[in-house]
């Protein structure tokens, strides 16, 4: 951990993950200072990029876009230069929420949405299979989310 975090700023970072709606209020309530030596210490905290962004985390299921699809992506030939169209593609991919560049059999892990297989279907065959430097794709259907969290243990 960075040595600039003391305590203070753990705990705000911690108070934070669990509901960056809190007011500056709530927040130093929360982590038992005055309002104004919070707010300095927040916004410290994202000028040193502790913090991100803040963000709203819907319901797939609700938007209709249920279906949870891992899908591990091999390329033909690996360089710096394939990599990069690679990944300039896949940004460009709305159904792709996440892409991790990988070690192992396959080069890529993408997090893919869609309301329903035929839908996914659709989606490899008119977007990541058209993508001329993709040898192999797995993919694996999430059944059913056990855990999920968006937070950082400390």
């Amino acid at each position: 951990m960075n040595e600039t975090l003391d305590e203070i700023d753990v705990q705000i970072l911690k108070t934070l993950q669990k509901n960056a709606k809190l007011t500056t209020k709530e927040l130093a309530d929360a982590v038992h200072l005055s309002p104004t030596p919070v707010f300095e210490r927040q916004k410290r905290l994202e000028r040193q990029g502790y913090i991100k962004k803040y963000i709203a985390i819907l319901d797939a299921e609700k938007l209709g876009k249920g279906l949870l699809i891992y899908c591990k992506v091999k390329l033909k030939q690996i360089n710096r230069e394939i990599a990069d169209s690679f990944t300039r593609q896949i940004m460009r991919i709305p159904e792709v929420t996440e892409c991790y560049n990988t070690s192992g059999t396959y080069d890529y892990l993408l997090k893919i949405r869609a309301s329903d297989m035929k839908q996914y279907q659709e989606f490899l065959q008119t977007k990541l299979g058209c993508i001329d430097s993709v040898s192999a794709i797995e993919s694996t259907f999430v059944m059913s989310e056990i855990k999920q969290s968006y937070g950082i243990n400390f």
